[in-house]
């Protein structure tokens, strides 16, 4: 069980509890939040508190967020396009529309369902919840997850993810055209105060995040990225497009509707590379995914219409 605590300042006042305990767990939901207050898992000054509480400044707030309850996974005969394993983890170049993870009303059809059957020995690594599994990418996005297949490259992953050393780079269709070739978007992100399904950038309040970009091609009405993001937040790189005023095509939570041009059926985003030290040799391994089928048929179809 984890537990949040939290003293009142003027900036707080006079929030609701719940909006209060929302805005500060980016990763628990509104839905959740009240359930865990319901649950009287949030108290105000050592009492049990209520959604609706309007906070008063000086108020100790302690939120204790209960282990979640393991989930009853399956194992099921799903194709995976691997593009490296060896006995200490997998990598895997996962097609847009699957989830990583299984979750309660989504048990089935994900990334871990399919892992659990090619590697039988995954059970109980680094977690029941999300076995063998140290970072994410989002359901519509396209490309390269690695997975850990023992303790040890499970622990070494994370540390490796948590202290940044891991490279990643995106492949990115975003909307309108870019003007600067190069650029480094550092707003900070942190849930988005009206569309809780969202991630915004707050000035305050919200947790550090960098990603750089570079133009690879201009088009019209597009523009071709490559983004390297430096931290890894929820969204962390839609939602920086899009505060750029250049949103990725297909991604229509963050305005990427795709005007005067070919529809994207999803986010046109894709993780084409990752770059870290391998947790037995400590050698350097590059995975990477070739652009994604879909994106590649449309950078060539807007080629042709060009001329170029």
């Amino acid at each position: 069980m984890e537990t949040f605590e939290y003293d009142v300042d003027l900036e707080c006042e006079k929030k609701r509890l719940d909006v209060f305990l929302t805005e500060t767990q980016g990763e628990i939901t509104r839905s959740h939040i009240k359930k865990l207050i319901e649950s009287e898992c949030a108290t105000v000054n050592g009492q049990p508190g209520k959604s609706s509480y309007r906070l008063r400044l000086g108020d100790h707030v302690c939120l204790q967020v209960p282990d979640p309850v393991p989930l009853d996974l399956e194992a099921e005969d799903i194709p995976l396009d691997i593009i490296f394993e060896d006995e200490h983890l997998l990598a895997v170049n996962k097609t847009a529309g699957m989830t990583v993870h299984p979750a309660p009303g989504n048990l089935n059809g994900t990334l871990v369902n399919a892992l659990l059957f090619h590697c039988h020995d995954l059970r109980g690594i680094g977690g029941v919840e999300r076995p063998g599994i140290v970072h994410r990418l989002d359901k519509d996005t396209s490309g390269s997850i690695v997975v850990a297949k023992t303790e040890l490259a499970h622990r070494s992953l994370s540390e490796q993810f948590k202290d940044r050393t891991v490279r990643k780079i995106y492949l990115a269709l975003a909307r309108g055209v870019v003007k600067e070739s190069v650029g480094t978007m550092t707003g900070a992100i942190g849930r988005h105060r009206a569309d809780r399904k969202k991630m915004s950038v707050h000035p305050e309040g919200g947790r550090e995040a960098e990603t750089r970009f570079e133009v690879i091609r201009r088009f019209e009405k597009f523009t071709y990225l490559r983004l390297l993001p430096k931290t890894g937040r929820t969204h962390q790189i839609r939602v920086h497009v899009a505060a750029m005023g250049h949103p990725i095509l297909g991604d229509e939570l963050y305005g990427g509707k795709s005007y005067g041009l070919k529809k994207m059926p999803r986010q046109a985003l894709h993780a084409h590379r990752l770059s870290l030290t391998h947790p037995h040799s400590g050698e350097t391994l590059e995975l990477e995914s070739p652009l994604a089928a879909d994106m590649s048929n449309y950078l060539e179809t807007y080629s042709e219409a060009e001329g170029k």
